[in-house]
């Protein structure tokens, strides 16, 4: 991993304002869940609570990605983390004074903050390709998971201590300081404007360049790739690894406590090792060579993987530790390259949209992805119910096979297109 990187001052303070946002907000979407968990006994309601934040998501991300693009992204990014400073320190307010936050106040602040996120993002979208130079994406995108990881893995850990401690309330306090103190990072960052605001912000405007970026979505094969490929992790894979295997490990193999949650902890060390262990192999590799074969090599262990848990392989050994063990490696080796593959993507799209049309692209990725989270869950977590787990695997594993193949060809050809270019720029260097 490139450490000069670090050196870099404002790489360091993006990602350092990153991780505290992050460490903020996981902590208080674990803690809210405990909370309505708590206060009302019910399974609906609680799963009301994850998923009611698609609802901002489809009405405004269009409008988010236009408004991205449009105005100055320092001043939008430092604004919208202010805010959201301001109104989780509000609802810690509402908390003291009434000792509790009805499910009501709940909906709301979840939905405000989808809101805010869905216009930070947008704007953020273009700020890491803005601050590195093109042949650094990769090592920027890399060192951005690895940190990232780090909070997904902390999150739980001290917003278990402080809820159990303290309750609710300090959990919103210290969310609230978080977004102020990534909000003040951000001002010392100098980021480069790359915003195209019109001339006139109006309806016609608006629906141009929302046009605008619909279209270069649509003319962009590798774009359009990278959103079927995204779509198609979190459609068969996120299921799989969200519900399938734990499926699996609890009502299948029949795991003790202590097993399921070392199976759990070796999930998390695969997501954190990921960019450290596989860094210099990565480099090596052209990025869309490194994309198609990530996919492929994952596809094959998930085929692999449906042995594990069937009949036959139980009845065989007598035992659910061959099985355990078996699917212990594989999901261990699929966790690091399911986070290779996700720095992959997130390096192609640096890449090749350009910095201008960076929120409306981005917003309509993040979208197609997120939706089919959820749509996927029902899904796979239907058939679960209905057919083997091991059908149900195998079914995930050529699902990504069939989009491996259908997408193989876009993917290399970058590599060569890429190959061209730099060979010109050479030339007329030389010139």
């Amino acid at each position: 991993m490139n450490l000069k990187l670090i050196k870099q001052k404002d790489f360091s303070l993006l990602i350092l304002g990153k991780l505290v946002s992050l460490v903020g907000s996981n902590m208080q979407q674990f803690a809210l869940s405990l909370y309505v968990l708590a206060i009302t006994g019910s399974a609906t309601i609680f799963a009301s609570m994850l998923s009611i934040s698609i609802i901002p998501r489809l009405l405004l991300s269009p409008a988010a990605g236009v408004f991205g693009d449009w105005f100055d992204r320092k001043k939008t990014i430092v604004s919208l983390d202010f805010l959201n400073a301001v109104i989780i320190g509000a609802f810690a307010v509402i908390y003291s004074i009434n000792d509790n936050l009805s499910v009501a106040a709940i909906y709301v602040l979840v939905i405000l903050l989808e809101i805010t996120e869905i216009f930070f993002h947008s704007a953020m979208s273009a700020v890491l390709p803005s601050l590195v130079k093109k042949e650094e994406l990769l090592e920027a995108n890399s060192f951005d998971s690895l940190l990232m990881n780090i909070g997904n893995v902390l999150s739980p850990v001290i917003a278990a201590a402080l809820y159990g401690t303290y309750g609710m309330k300090i959990i919103l306090i210290v969310n609230s300081v978080s977004f102020a103190l990534s909000a003040i990072s951000e001002i010392f960052i100098n980021i480069p404007k790359s915003h195209k605001k019109p001339g006139k912000i109006d309806i016609k405007s608006f629906m141009n360049d929302l046009t605008e970026g619909i279209n270069i979505i649509k003319s962009n094969r590798l774009i359009s790739a990278m959103i079927g490929l995204g779509t198609m992790i979190n459609f068969s894979i996120s299921p799989l690894f969200s519900i399938g295997l734990i499926y699996i490990i609890k009502e299948v193999l029949k795991v003790n406590d202590m097993q399921f949650g070392v199976f759990e902890m070796v999930l998390s060390a695969s997501m954190l090792l990921a960019p450290v262990l596989c860094g210099s192999i990565v480099k090596k590799i052209k990025i869309g060579r490194l994309t198609y074969l990530s996919f492929a090599i994952t596809a094959i262990l998930i085929l692999i993987m449906s042995v594990f848990p069937s009949g036959y392989m139980l009845k065989t050994f007598n035992t659910n530790v061959v099985s355990y063990i078996g699917l212990l490696i594989i999901s261990f080796i699929i966790g690091l390259i399911v986070t290779v593959i996700n720095i992959a993507i997130g390096t192609l799209f640096n890449q090749v949209v350009p910095l201008d049309l960076m929120g409306r692209a981005s917003t309509v990725f993040n979208l197609a992805v997120t939706v089919f989270i959820p749509v996927g869950q029902m899904i796979f977590g239907f058939l679960y119910d209905i057919i083997i787990p091991e059908l149900v695997v195998i079914i995930s594993g050529i699902i990504l096979m069939l989009v491996t193949v259908i997408y193989k060809k876009t993917l290399l050809n970058y590599d060569e297109l890429e190959l061209v270019a730099k060979n010109h720029e050479e030339l007329i260097g030389e010139m």
